[in-house]
Protein backbone atom coordinates (compact mmCIF):
# COMPACT_ATOMS: atom_id res chain seq x y z
CA UNK A 1 0.00 0.00 0.00
CA UNK A 2 1.24 3.48 -0.76
CA UNK A 3 0.10 6.93 0.30
CA UNK A 4 -1.22 9.77 -1.85
CA UNK A 5 -1.02 13.41 -0.85
CA UNK A 6 -4.38 15.18 -1.00
CA UNK A 7 -3.83 18.90 -1.72
CA UNK A 8 -7.23 19.77 -0.22
CA UNK A 9 -6.76 17.88 3.06
CA UNK A 10 -3.03 18.76 3.10
CA UNK A 11 -2.01 15.28 4.24
CA UNK A 12 -1.00 11.86 2.97
CA UNK A 13 -3.74 9.22 3.00
CA UNK A 14 -3.84 5.54 2.01
CA UNK A 15 -4.49 4.78 -1.65
CA UNK A 16 -7.75 2.97 -0.84
CA UNK A 17 -9.35 6.35 -0.13
CA UNK A 18 -8.86 7.53 -3.73
CA UNK A 19 -10.16 6.66 -7.19
CA UNK A 20 -8.55 7.49 -10.52
CA UNK A 21 -11.03 9.19 -12.86
CA UNK A 22 -9.10 9.30 -16.13
CA UNK A 23 -6.83 11.54 -18.14
CA UNK A 24 -6.48 15.20 -17.12
CA UNK A 25 -6.30 18.27 -19.39
CA UNK A 26 -8.63 16.97 -22.11
CA UNK A 27 -9.89 19.82 -24.27
CA UNK A 28 -13.64 19.76 -24.97
CA UNK A 29 -14.69 20.41 -28.59
CA UNK A 30 -15.38 24.12 -29.16
CA UNK A 31 -18.74 23.49 -30.85
CA UNK A 32 -20.10 20.14 -29.63
CA UNK A 33 -23.48 20.68 -31.33
CA UNK A 34 -21.78 20.59 -34.73
CA UNK A 35 -19.45 17.62 -34.10
CA UNK A 36 -19.96 14.49 -36.12
CA UNK A 37 -20.74 11.28 -34.27
CA UNK A 38 -17.20 10.08 -34.99
CA UNK A 39 -15.64 13.29 -33.60
CA UNK A 40 -17.79 13.18 -30.47
CA UNK A 41 -17.08 9.46 -29.99
CA UNK A 42 -13.34 10.09 -30.28
CA UNK A 43 -13.57 12.86 -27.68
CA UNK A 44 -15.63 10.78 -25.25
CA UNK A 45 -14.04 7.35 -25.47
CA UNK A 46 -10.64 7.23 -27.15
CA UNK A 47 -7.52 8.19 -25.24
CA UNK A 48 -3.85 7.54 -25.88
CA UNK A 49 -2.33 5.06 -23.44
CA UNK A 50 1.43 5.64 -23.60
CA UNK A 51 4.05 4.27 -21.23
CA UNK A 52 5.65 6.89 -19.03
CA UNK A 53 4.35 10.19 -17.70
CA UNK A 54 0.59 10.63 -17.51
CA UNK A 55 -1.59 13.40 -16.06
CA UNK A 56 -4.68 12.02 -14.34
CA UNK A 57 -7.69 13.26 -12.40
CA UNK A 58 -8.16 11.62 -8.99
CA UNK A 59 -11.02 11.79 -6.50
CA UNK A 60 -10.66 11.60 -2.69
CA UNK A 61 -13.77 9.48 -2.24
CA UNK A 62 -13.29 8.52 1.42
CA UNK A 63 -12.06 11.93 2.54
CA UNK A 64 -12.82 15.45 1.40
CA UNK A 65 -14.61 14.20 -1.77
CA UNK A 66 -12.76 16.67 -3.98
CA UNK A 67 -10.96 16.23 -7.30
CA UNK A 68 -7.30 16.99 -8.03
CA UNK A 69 -4.63 16.07 -10.58
CA UNK A 70 -1.67 13.71 -10.31
CA UNK A 71 1.31 13.31 -12.60
CA UNK A 72 2.21 9.62 -12.48
CA UNK A 73 4.74 7.38 -14.23
CA UNK A 74 2.76 4.43 -15.63
CA UNK A 75 5.85 2.20 -15.74
CA UNK A 76 6.97 2.60 -12.12
CA UNK A 77 3.65 3.86 -10.68
CA UNK A 78 5.65 6.66 -9.04
CA UNK A 79 3.68 9.84 -8.36
CA UNK A 80 5.78 12.79 -9.54
CA UNK A 81 3.46 15.57 -8.35
CA UNK A 82 -0.01 16.39 -7.08
CA UNK A 83 -1.68 19.65 -8.08
CA UNK A 84 -5.09 21.32 -8.06
CA UNK A 85 -7.57 21.34 -10.94
CA UNK A 86 -6.91 24.43 -13.08
CA UNK A 87 -3.16 24.42 -12.44
CA UNK A 88 -0.60 23.23 -14.98
CA UNK A 89 1.80 20.36 -14.25
CA UNK A 90 5.48 21.00 -13.60
CA UNK A 91 6.47 17.57 -14.90
CA UNK A 92 5.80 16.94 -18.59
CA UNK A 93 7.36 14.62 -21.14
CA UNK A 94 8.98 17.67 -22.77
CA UNK A 95 10.50 18.84 -19.46
CA UNK A 96 12.21 15.50 -18.79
Amino acid sequence: MFHIYCPHCAEYREEDEFHAKGQAHIVRPLDPDNCSDAEWGNYMYFRPNPKGLRHEIWYHSAGCRKFFNITRDTVTYEIKEVYLIGQQPQFTADAL
